[in-house]
């Protein structure tokens, strides 16, 4: 099953709403990785890439 564009957007969504309920000290170095991740999914270049691999499974 090829990965599509609102499926990435729906991680956003759901990385976000995790993200925000992390309030503890001890958790704050898997919130920076989580926006680090966020970061790459919403990155141009990762867009292009999932636009190249939707076109290729057409």
């Amino acid at each position: 099953m090829p990965l599509r564009k609102r499926d990435t957007a729906r991680a956003i969504s759901l990385l976000e709403d995790y993200c925000s309920k992390l309030k503890k000290p001890e958790e704050q170095q898997l919130k920076t990785a989580i926006l680090r991740v966020m970061g790459i999914f919403k990155s141009s270049l990762f867009q292009a890439l999932i636009g190249k691999l939707m076109f290729s499974f057409l």
